[in-house]
């Protein structure tokens, strides 16, 4: 059974647990989890874990997600993409310049009202379900961060956009209201989702490649372990006396240290330096990764955070 994170590519027309359900067929593993939804019509990175990495769907860092979209302005649809109905068609009067100065006003943070069309729950039912019955409900504005908005090409009523984003962002509703601030309405044509969690569509499988690497046995080298996820943080390695407390998933005192390795993004790890909830990677006695602890400075002990024994 394999253990860890692979990049997988999402063609169009596959739902996430679509990926999923082919993946687990072709591993022979059922314990298969993917992070970051992707509508069926988008593709690119999708994130999915392996056997114990799948502790981390919901800790993974993705304050990186970029996509690659095309917004059609002059058309709306009831999904705000071309999957649903079109509900308006409109000329598009617009000058260049002025599509400019709408698209650079996202940047920033701002209140995002989502899509009908999407798995968010109100009052326990999901926004889609209510959707499909034909019923239109109010929701409520969420804040979501645009980091980056980038026009790499504008043939009016097309523009391909480069977006980086917070989590939660609905490409699709940032489309429909770019086309408001236009007047002119618009919709999403495309999705590419290019990067996520650190990983790159370039680096991407698809999954009949990863079914050949399977094949071959070459599948191991493309997977990404669960301690890489968390380069920056710094290691602690206990001793043979720590091991049993790690074993069982216990904290342990400073006292069960052997060595410290410095992280990518720590300055320091002597003692004197230890930041309340400050994370470390942990590992036992034989150099295997046991979980993320968490540092309680006032009881100058470490607690477990996320286990993967």
């Amino acid at each position: 059974m394999y253990d860890g994170i692979i990049n997988v590519y999402k063609e169009p027309g596959y739902t996430s647990f679509d990926v999923v359900a082919k993946l687990r067929g072709i591993l022979h593993q059922k314990k298969i989890g993917h992070t970051g939804t992707l509508d069926p019509q988008a593709e690119g990175v999708l994130v999915v874990c392996l056997g114990k990495a799948t502790k981390l769907c919901d800790i993974l860092p993705d304050h990186d997600k970029e996509y690659e979209a095309v917004l059609l302005l002059g058309t709306t649809t009831d999904t705000e993409d071309m999957t649903g109905t079109v509900l308006t068609e409109q000329p598009v009067d617009v000058a260049e310049e002025q599509v400019r100065q709408v698209i650079a006003s996202y940047v920033g943070t701002y209140e995002q009202v989502p899509p009908m069309y999407s798995a968010i729950k109100v009052n326990g039912q999901k926004l889609y379900d209510l959707a499909r019955q034909g019923q239109v409900i109010e929701r409520k504005p969420r804040p979501v961060t645009i980091y980056t908005l980038e026009i790499l090409d504008m043939d009016l009523p097309r523009i391909r956009l480069r977006i980086r984003c917070s989590r939660g962002t609905y490409i699709r509703s940032l489309c429909r209201d770019i086309g408001e601030s236009l007047s002119c309405g618009g919709c999403m044509e495309q999705l590419i989702r290019t990067r996520a969690c650190g990983f790159h569509a370039a680096q991407s499988l698809r999954l009949d490649e990863i079914e050949a690497h399977e094949k071959d046995g070459t599948l191991a080298g493309y997977i990404t372990a669960i301690d890489e996820m968390y380069a920056e943080l710094p290691k602690l390695t206990v001793t043979e006396a720590g091991d049993r407390l790690i074993h069982n998933g216990n904290k342990f005192r400073k006292e069960c240290i052997a060595s410290m390795t410095e992280g990518t993004q720590t300055e320091t790890c002597e003692d004197d330096n230890m930041d309340e909830a400050a994370r470390y990677l942990v590992y036992d006695s034989g150099k295997r990764f046991t979980g993320i602890y968490e540092y309680d400075l006032g009881a100058g002990e470490f607690h477990p955070y996320k286990m993967f024994l």
